[in-house]
């Protein structure tokens, strides 16, 4: 007889919970919406460019940051923000294991607000599972209508809150339902409708469970000292197992004389699990550290007057009587390696010239013999003007005495903020017939105001091939 590979989901209610981690989630999630939704409409003034705080300028190659504006030059600072992303979520889940998953992570805000939106329409897990197990009739109809239209709301407003970063909010959202807005707009908003609706309405721990490649690799980062969601089972079970309160097994002094754990029973811990897991049966890769059943299982202990901690954020070490180490070579080594690329990455930023420049000597010809006896360079010098201010910029040639520096029509180079110019160069030069095949030479570039430094860039000048 053979054996199936494949089983269905099986749907998960999770029952509604009080407490301080889901008073913690709920602040996170209020926070980061409020960020993602309301970001694009902030406003923030500049001496030239868009008004708006955030916005990523495609079109232009620009991408405003308050006031910091990202060239495609600034590449790099993106490898940078990427190097401390990976490192931190490395040096937390070392600590206190997942707790971006249960927490930050964009799946898991968005599901709870789907499951948000799922009880105030449909009501609490009671009211779910019977809606569920109901025929299908009018109440059954409307009221998992209203839940599917009010999660494609909430995926069509992400999707279009997402697309508002790459334009003027105020005149792409006249221009998205005007049906005026690029065809680009309706297709990224429609992909992230569709994938939000998907992944937080439809699929929601199964993403965790089975897409998401951190759930695989998490257990790597973890060691006996990393805080964990974990089930003290030594006092929840005791010698003689759990068992539910009963007229001999009411108090805590009962049940301890009786040999019986902490742990009455309840399942509210597993009622309350957005991944549907019992925590009682130890770490899985399904747990996201959301700690919903700490808010649970210490809610049953208030009630029964026993001590909360039943279930708690400890460690294996923890657990076995140990010491937690905190401050371990992992750790410190994660820590440094953060604190290094923060600090490499806030001094580039900070030293960022105000004039990006380059220097590209013409190789077709290389060189250009002159009736005089003198002989041509020519060079493409590429511009760019980093700053918020006019620039008048002057170029000349320095390093090599006597070498002089055509500009041929150009008067003078006057670049806007943020404009880009490319300015042809021609250096001539008289050179004696013992000279080596090349020289060393420099162009010096200086804003005729003084607004920024002297910039230098060295190049060669051809004489022979």
């Amino acid at each position: 007889m053979s054996q199936s590979l494949f089983e269905a989901r099986v749907p998960i209610h999770p029952r509604s919970v009080s407490g301080r981690f889901r008073n913690l989630k709920t602040g996170i999630l209020l926070l980061a919406y409020g960020v993602f939704f309301l970001l694009p409409w902030l406003r923030w003034e500049r001496e030239t460019g868009p008004s708006q705080a955030v916005l990523f300028d495609i079109p232009h190659r620009q991408f405003y940051l308050f006031d910091l504006v990202v060239f495609p030059q600034d590449i790099f600072w993106l490898a940078g923000l990427l190097m401390i992303a990976a490192l931190l979520l490395f040096f937390v889940t070392g600590l206190a294991g997942r707790v971006f998953c249960g927490y930050f992570c964009f799946q898991t805000l968005w599901t709870d607000v789907y499951m948000f939106l799922e009880r105030r329409i449909q009501g609490e897990r009671p009211a779910r599972l019977r809606l569920a197990k109901q025929p299908w009739n009018a109440e059954k109809i409307l009221k998992l209508g209203a839940t599917h239209a009010a999660w494609l709301l909430v995926a069509f407003a992400t999707g279009l809150g997402f697309v508002l970063y790459w334009g003027d909010a105020p005149s792409l959202v006249v221009a998205f339902f005007s049906g005026e807005a690029p065809n680009a707009a309706y297709i990224t908003a429609g992909l992230l409708t569709l994938t939000t609706y998907t992944f937080a309405g439809l699929a929601r721990e199964q993403v965790c469970t089975y897409m998401c490649p951190y759930a695989r690799f998490q257990a790597v980062m973890f060691d006996r000292d990393t805080l964990i969601v974990s089930y003290d089972r030594e006092r929840g079970e005791g010698s003689a197992g759990r068992a539910k309160p009963s007229r001999d097994l009411k108090t805590r002094e009962q049940r301890q004389q009786a040999g019986v754990g902490d742990c009455i029973d309840c399942g509210y811990c597993v009622q309350v699990c957005p991944t549907g897991i019992d925590i009682r049966d130890g770490l899985q890769i399904q747990c996201i550290h959301c700690a919903l059943c700490i808010d649970a299982c210490d809610q049953i202990m208030d009630k029964q007057g026993w001590p909360r901690g039943l279930i708690r954020y400890t460690s294996e070490s923890a657990l076995e009587g140990k010491k937690t180490r905190f401050l371990k070579l992992k750790t410190v080594g994660y820590g440094a390696a953060i604190l290094v690329v923060t600090a490499l990455l806030a001094l580039s930023i900070a030293n960022r010239p105000d004039l990006d420049a380059s220097v590209s000597q013409v190789r077709q010809p290389l060189f250009v013999q002159m009736a005089d006896g003198s002989t041509q360079n020519s060079y493409e010098i590429a511009l760019n003007n980093k700053t918020q201010h006019q620039l008048d910029l002057e170029i000349d040639v320095v390093g090599l005495e006597g070498a002089t520096l055509d500009l041929g029509r150009v008067e003078e180079i006057v670049l806007d903020p943020s404009q880009r110019s490319t300015v042809l160069a021609r250096v001539r030069y008289d050179a004696g017939p013992d000279a080596p095949p090349r020289l060393p030479i420099g162009f010096e570039i200086r804003d005729r105001e003084g607004l920024m430094d002297p910039l230098r860039i060295d190049s060669q000048l051809s004489l022979r091939p």
